[in-house]
Order: C-alpha cells, then structure tokens, then sequence
C-alpha cells in the first residue's frame, strides 16, 4: 500500500520557523529519520521524498505553494503517485489543542484551518486522515493569524522539535498500526 503525508505549511525562510509551519516540519523529521531527502519534482510545485514504513511505501511532500494554495499540488501528486485520499496523511498546526498535544483523526470539517480548506477543495473530499499538532491559543488578544505566523521564540524551540517529532512518532504509528490503536497509543500522551 501506498501513503501520501502532506506536511501543509509555507514556502521559504520566512515562515520556516513559525508555528504555522509544524506541518511542514514533521515531513522534515519523517525524511530525515528516515535517511531521505526531498527531491523536486517535475510540473508541480512540490518537494517529494519517499521512505517505507511497516511494509508500505510513504510519499512525503512538502509544497512550494502557500498552505492556503496547495490542496490541488498535493491532489496532484496523489494522483500521480496513484494514492487515494482516503490514503493522504495530513500534518498540520492546530490552535485549538494545547500546545504539544497530538491528536489523529479520520475527515472532518477544516475548523478554519485554510490549509485544510485546500486540500478538502483539491481531492473534492474531507475524506483523509490528520495528524493534528496542538500549538495552543495565542496570549491574551492577539490575533490567531499573527501568533501562527510569527517566528517561534527562541525559548520555545527545544519544544516545537519536540513537538514535531512527536508528530512524525504519530504518523509512523498511524501507518503501522491503524487509526484506532495509535489513536489509543497516542491521545493519553498529550
């Protein structure tokens, strides 16, 4: 079997380091953990890498589009690499769960989430899975979009690589033992 993990964040150094880019840093981790690398690919605008994982092939990609442009490169590439939504990983930040907390799920509305929005427009489908990175609400009455947006603090970023190996741990789990049992492994742990 085939999978397809979507590391949704945004292009350049820029927004590397900011919470909004969690997404983006798990497929780093997943390729780095296993002795990968991205590689560009032809006619659409997406880093791919690919490692196995329990048996399976797993197709990391990382977009060079912004996260709210991206759904139809990732669809895309699904489809080239023959991969059925209902075999697409999304990794992506989340506001709503305390910060470090991972939470997997099966479909579902966006939440706001417009990256999600993208990929649900692209594949025509709610129907993939997510690995949903908690990174909190923002302090006091700051703007969700800025705290997203802004670099990560310099104190914090021993926990966001934490945070996104944590999320790489969840998508290995995910592939290896199904929704249900890494949904149990995993939801007590953060």
């Amino acid at each position: 079997m085939a999978w397809l993990v979507a590391g949704l964040g945004n292009p350049g150094d820029r927004y590397a380091t900011t919470r909004h880019n969690l997404g983006a840093m798990v497929a780093e981790e997943l390729v780095r953990e296993g002795g990968a690398k991205f590689r560009k690919t032809r006619f659409v605008p997406v880093d791919l890498a690919e490692i196995h994982e329990a048996g399976d092939r797993v197709v990391i990609a990382r977009s060079h589009r912004y996260m709210n442009e991206s759904g139809p490169s990732y669809a895309s590439i699904a489809k080239k690499q023959h991969i059925e939504a209902v075999h697409v990983i999304a990794v992506h930040d989340e506001l709503d769960l305390p910060a470090g907390t991972i939470r997997l799920k099966f479909g579902g509305a966006a939440g706001g989430h417009n990256g999600l929005k993208s990929l649900q427009q692209g594949f025509g489908t709610r129907d993939f899975f997510r690995v949903r990175v908690g990174i909190g609400r923002p302090p006091g009455r700051q703007d969700p979009a800025d705290f997203v947006l802004e670099p990560i603090p310099k104190r914090l970023e021993a926990d966001v690589a934490i945070w996104a190996d944590l999320g790489a741990v969840a998508v290995r789990a995910l592939i290896a033992d199904g929704l249900e049992a890494a949904q149990n492994r995993l939801h007590g742990a953060g």
